[in-house]
């Protein structure tokens, strides 16, 4: 399928070719495009005697249509001496990685990135690339595919001249990843690339090359090699595509999946049972997963929101159980869920700062079917707007996007219960002040009062205040509830101390 690339080609530039370095290069379009930082950084550059290219994703986003706010450039010489220079003439200083021949230059908001020509390669189980001097076609074949692998010069002579070795630019109308080397060359060298394939694909709305595709699939294992937080963070920026579901489909079905993640891939298939001359079967959860996803993409840019759509049904695949007469049931695939969550993060490499968060919402994920289901009580409304907190409206558009149903009546009368239970739980939530919830009296004063020391049964105190507050008994206030704690204290120590909490 066509992409509609924002800017028109000039129909009337005639390509031509650029021989400098002893290599030919081809020259298919000239843009007029007056960037300041690209003006200096070209001048300085002239003055120096050394030929400078914005290179990668600019030159695509560039023809897309989309804003770049960082800029790569190639550097044909001393990489790390233009950069420093750069950084003194703009009052900045170069952080230098002089093993990659890589410089990063911060000018205000914007993050310059200056690379020498390079080779890199990596040995069959090393994680780190053997970065060696090459050539500037050495440095445009090493791109991952052929969008990425344009050139603009920069240098005044030449200024806005793109370089399409490979016919980047076609296969950018075209919506094609393909590689500028043999594809299994090129995953094998780098096999991060792969994971790259599927967020572009994802990011852009691109398809991949079959021959492509099918060489991911035969150097899948080659992903080993790389360290897992760089593995996570293609995931991360794939899961902030319009559209994820596009990535984790080709993750899935080359195989990669089951290598980087495999609690995700073991969701995938469907199971059938034949009871009484009867088949049962269920709902291919992978795929379940990835509808919920994107719908929740549609409403909302919060990846961490968008990773606990995905992790919401996780646990299915070991909680699956056939009851006879019944079919398939998976309980308590939430609270499971839940609970693997943290190995997840760990696994995964992923900050553990967002892990609270997305357990809750897992945890929590069928709640509110239950509160349709079986009638809004308000201490169940209370009850889950204490446990959801600060994540209340964020569980509802995850329960809303749990709407798979073909069934347009259905949809329709589900979403509608969502909204009458939601509106009641936020009524809730904000008229007992129960966002952030916790006893009004605190466990300063409970120690105090008790004469007892830090312990567990300041805990069980503070835990039998608040199901009373939740149970509806007295409100969340400090006075009423300090009053009833008096007047249960004793009982409540008794308690702790038969459950072991006081030594």
């Amino acid at each position: 399928m066509k992409k509609q690339i924002q800017r028109n080609i000039d129909k009337d530039f005639e390509p031509k070719t650029w021989t400098f370095a002893g290599d030919d290069y081809t020259i298919v379009d000239k843009i007029d495009l007056d960037i300041d930082i690209f003006r200096r950084v070209g001048k300085i550059a002239d003055e120096l005697g050394v030929k400078v290219f914005a290179v990668g994703g600019f030159v695509r986003d560039y023809y897309l249509g989309i804003p770049d706010h960082d800029y790569d450039f190639t550097v044909i010489g001393d990489s790390l001496e233009f950069a420093k220079a750069v950084a003194f003439r703009f009052k900045s200083k170069a952080v230098l990685f002089e093993r990659f021949r890589t410089a990063m230059v911060p000018i205000g908001d914007l993050n310059l990135e200056f690379v020498g020509t390079r080779k890199e390669k990596y040995k069959e189980h090393s994680r780190k690339p053997i970065v060696t001097q090459g050539s500037f076609m050495d440095d445009l074949k090493r791109r991952d595919f052929t969008v990425n692998a344009m050139a603009m010069c920069i240098n005044e002579g030449h200024y806005g001249e793109i370089i399409d070795q490979f016919g980047g630019l076609r296969d950018l109308a075209d919506g094609r990843l393909i590689t500028p080397l043999d594809p299994r060359t090129t995953y094998i060298d780098d096999p991060l690339r792969m994971m790259r394939a599927a967020r572009f694909a994802a990011q852009l709305g691109f398809e991949i090359e079959q021959k492509s595709f099918d060489a991911i699939a035969e150097t899948k294992d080659r992903i080993k090699i790389i360290s897992q937080e760089r593995i996570s963070d293609e995931f991360l920026k794939m899961m902030r595509a319009p559209k994820p579901s596009v990535g984790l489909k080709i993750l899935y079905q080359t195989g990669l999946l089951e290598i980087i993640f495999p609690d995700l891939h073991r969701l995938g298939g469907v199971d059938e049972v034949e009871d009484n001359g009867k088949i049962y079967s269920h709902k291919d959860v992978f795929f379940h997963t990835l509808q919920v996803v994107d719908n929740l993409s549609e409403v909302t840019d919060n990846v961490w929101l968008r990773f606990a759509a995905l992790m919401h049904d996780i646990a299915k695949s070991v909680t699956k159980k056939f009851i006879p007469g019944v079919g398939f049931s998976f309980h308590g695939h939430e609270e499971l869920g839940a609970r693997r969550m943290k190995k997840i993060f760990r696994d995964m490499k992923f900050p553990m700062e967002h892990l609270e968060y997305v357990e809750k919402l897992v945890r929590l994920h069928q709640r509110p079917m239950v509160l349709v289901d079986e009638g809004v009580t308000d201490s169940a409304v209370r009850r889950l707007a204490f446990q959801a907190g600060a994540a209340l409206e964020d569980l509802f558009k995850l329960c809303k996007a749990d709407i798979t149903t073909k069934n347009a009546a259905n949809q329709a009368r589900y979403l509608k219960n969502y909204d009458v239970v939601a509106q009641k739980v936020l009524d809730v939530q904000e008229k007992d002040k129960l966002r952030e919830f916790q006893s009004p009296v605190r466990g300063e004063e409970i120690m105090e009062l008790c004469e007892i020391k830090p312990s567990r049964a300041v805990g069980y105190i503070k835990t039998q205040i608040e199901e009373a507050i939740l149970d509806g008994l007295l409100p969340n206030e400090y006075e009423e509830a300090k009053i009833f704690f008096l007047n249960n204290k004793d009982k409540w120590l008794n308690e702790a101390r038969e459950l072991g909490y006081i030594r």
